[in-house]
Protein backbone atom coordinates (compact mmCIF):
# COMPACT_ATOMS: atom_id res chain seq x y z
CA UNK A 1 0.00 0.00 0.00
CA UNK A 2 1.98 2.98 -1.24
CA UNK A 3 1.40 6.34 0.41
CA UNK A 4 2.11 9.90 -0.48
CA UNK A 5 2.87 12.91 1.62
CA UNK A 6 2.63 16.58 0.78
CA UNK A 7 4.23 19.36 2.79
CA UNK A 8 3.16 22.97 2.82
CA UNK A 9 4.97 26.02 4.10
CA UNK A 10 8.55 24.88 3.61
CA UNK A 11 9.34 27.97 1.55
CA UNK A 12 7.93 30.20 4.30
CA UNK A 13 9.90 28.37 6.96
CA UNK A 14 13.09 28.58 4.93
CA UNK A 15 12.55 32.33 4.36
CA UNK A 16 11.86 32.89 8.07
CA UNK A 17 15.00 30.97 9.08
CA UNK A 18 17.05 32.87 6.53
CA UNK A 19 15.75 36.18 7.89
CA UNK A 20 16.57 35.09 11.44
CA UNK A 21 20.11 34.23 10.38
CA UNK A 22 20.58 37.52 8.56
CA UNK A 23 19.32 39.56 11.52
CA UNK A 24 21.03 37.58 14.30
CA UNK A 25 23.72 40.22 14.88
CA UNK A 26 21.19 43.04 14.98
CA UNK A 27 18.96 41.09 17.39
CA UNK A 28 21.92 40.37 19.67
CA UNK A 29 23.00 44.03 19.59
CA UNK A 30 19.51 45.21 20.53
CA UNK A 31 19.40 42.74 23.40
CA UNK A 32 22.85 43.79 24.57
CA UNK A 33 21.84 47.47 24.43
CA UNK A 34 18.77 46.84 26.60
CA UNK A 35 20.80 44.89 29.16
CA UNK A 36 23.60 47.44 29.10
CA UNK A 37 21.07 50.17 29.85
CA UNK A 38 20.07 48.40 33.08
CA UNK A 39 23.70 48.13 34.20
CA UNK A 40 24.46 51.73 33.16
CA UNK A 41 21.53 52.97 35.25
CA UNK A 42 22.85 50.97 38.21
CA UNK A 43 26.32 52.52 37.73
CA UNK A 44 24.86 56.03 37.61
CA UNK A 45 22.96 55.34 40.82
CA UNK A 46 26.18 53.97 42.33
CA UNK A 47 28.03 57.21 41.53
CA UNK A 48 25.23 59.03 43.35
CA UNK A 49 25.90 56.92 46.47
CA UNK A 50 29.60 57.77 46.67
CA UNK A 51 30.37 59.40 50.01
CA UNK A 52 32.43 62.56 49.60
CA UNK A 53 34.22 65.06 51.80
CA UNK A 54 36.01 68.33 51.19
CA UNK A 55 39.74 67.83 51.03
CA UNK A 56 41.63 68.91 54.11
CA UNK A 57 45.38 69.27 54.34
CA UNK A 58 45.53 67.82 57.84
CA UNK A 59 43.92 64.48 56.95
CA UNK A 60 45.77 61.20 57.00
CA UNK A 61 47.11 59.31 53.99
CA UNK A 62 43.70 57.96 52.87
CA UNK A 63 40.79 60.25 52.14
CA UNK A 64 37.27 60.25 50.76
CA UNK A 65 36.73 61.47 47.20
CA UNK A 66 35.94 65.15 46.82
CA UNK A 67 32.58 66.41 45.53
CA UNK A 68 34.41 67.58 42.39
CA UNK A 69 35.69 64.05 41.69
CA UNK A 70 32.18 62.66 42.16
CA UNK A 71 30.72 65.32 39.85
CA UNK A 72 33.31 64.49 37.17
CA UNK A 73 32.20 60.84 37.26
CA UNK A 74 28.48 61.69 37.23
CA UNK A 75 28.51 62.95 33.66
CA UNK A 76 30.91 60.37 32.30
CA UNK A 77 29.38 57.04 33.32
CA UNK A 78 27.51 55.27 30.51
CA UNK A 79 27.66 52.77 27.67
CA UNK A 80 30.68 52.71 25.35
CA UNK A 81 30.42 52.13 21.60
CA UNK A 82 29.64 48.55 20.65
CA UNK A 83 32.46 46.50 19.16
CA UNK A 84 31.62 43.48 17.12
CA UNK A 85 32.77 40.80 14.77
CA UNK A 86 30.96 38.11 12.87
CA UNK A 87 30.52 36.00 15.99
CA UNK A 88 30.39 38.39 18.96
CA UNK A 89 29.35 41.85 20.11
CA UNK A 90 30.57 43.55 23.26
CA UNK A 91 30.66 46.87 25.05
CA UNK A 92 32.00 48.43 28.22
CA UNK A 93 29.72 49.92 30.84
CA UNK A 94 30.74 52.25 33.59
CA UNK A 95 34.32 52.80 32.52
CA UNK A 96 34.42 56.56 32.05
CA UNK A 97 36.63 57.68 29.22
CA UNK A 98 38.66 60.83 29.03
CA UNK A 99 39.60 63.42 31.57
CA UNK A 100 37.71 65.58 34.04
CA UNK A 101 38.60 68.88 35.61
CA UNK A 102 39.16 68.47 39.35
CA UNK A 103 40.49 71.39 41.36
CA UNK A 104 41.64 73.07 38.15
CA UNK A 105 43.64 70.01 37.01
CA UNK A 106 42.87 67.41 34.36
CA UNK A 107 42.52 63.97 35.93
CA UNK A 108 41.87 60.67 34.15
CA UNK A 109 38.32 59.57 34.98
CA UNK A 110 39.30 55.89 35.02
CA UNK A 111 41.86 56.63 37.72
CA UNK A 112 39.25 58.37 39.86
CA UNK A 113 36.66 55.58 39.38
CA UNK A 114 39.10 52.74 40.06
CA UNK A 115 40.59 54.52 43.08
CA UNK A 116 37.14 54.91 44.61
CA UNK A 117 36.02 51.38 43.77
CA UNK A 118 39.15 49.50 44.85
CA UNK A 119 40.76 51.91 47.27
CA UNK A 120 44.38 52.99 47.21
CA UNK A 121 46.92 54.29 49.66
CA UNK A 122 45.38 57.74 49.13
CA UNK A 123 41.65 56.87 48.70
CA UNK A 124 39.25 55.05 51.02
CA UNK A 125 37.65 52.01 49.35
CA UNK A 126 33.98 52.32 48.34
CA UNK A 127 33.15 49.32 46.10
CA UNK A 128 30.03 50.96 44.65
CA UNK A 129 30.71 49.89 41.05
CA UNK A 130 31.39 46.28 42.02
CA UNK A 131 28.12 46.16 43.97
CA UNK A 132 26.18 47.82 41.15
CA UNK A 133 27.52 45.27 38.68
CA UNK A 134 26.66 42.23 40.78
CA UNK A 135 23.23 43.54 41.83
CA UNK A 136 22.14 44.47 38.30
CA UNK A 137 23.43 41.36 36.54
CA UNK A 138 20.22 39.32 36.90
CA UNK A 139 17.93 42.16 35.80
CA UNK A 140 20.19 42.92 32.83
CA UNK A 141 20.21 39.30 31.69
CA UNK A 142 16.42 39.13 31.99
CA UNK A 143 16.02 42.36 29.99
CA UNK A 144 18.38 41.07 27.27
CA UNK A 145 16.54 37.75 27.05
CA UNK A 146 13.14 39.48 26.86
CA UNK A 147 14.29 41.84 24.08
CA UNK A 148 15.87 39.03 22.05
CA UNK A 149 12.76 36.90 22.47
CA UNK A 150 10.56 39.81 21.38
CA UNK A 151 12.69 40.38 18.27
CA UNK A 152 12.60 36.69 17.34
CA UNK A 153 8.84 36.54 17.87
CA UNK A 154 8.38 39.50 15.50
CA UNK A 155 10.22 37.62 12.77
CA UNK A 156 8.67 34.21 13.35
CA UNK A 157 5.05 35.38 13.43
Amino acid sequence: MPGSMTTKGTEETARMLSELGAKAGEIAARGLYEGAGVVADAYKAAVGRIVTAKRRHDEGPARLPTPEEKAALMGATGIAKFKGSATEIDTIIGEPEGYGMVNGKRKPLKLIARSINSGTNFMIKQPVFRKASSQSRGAAQAKMAAEIERQINEITK
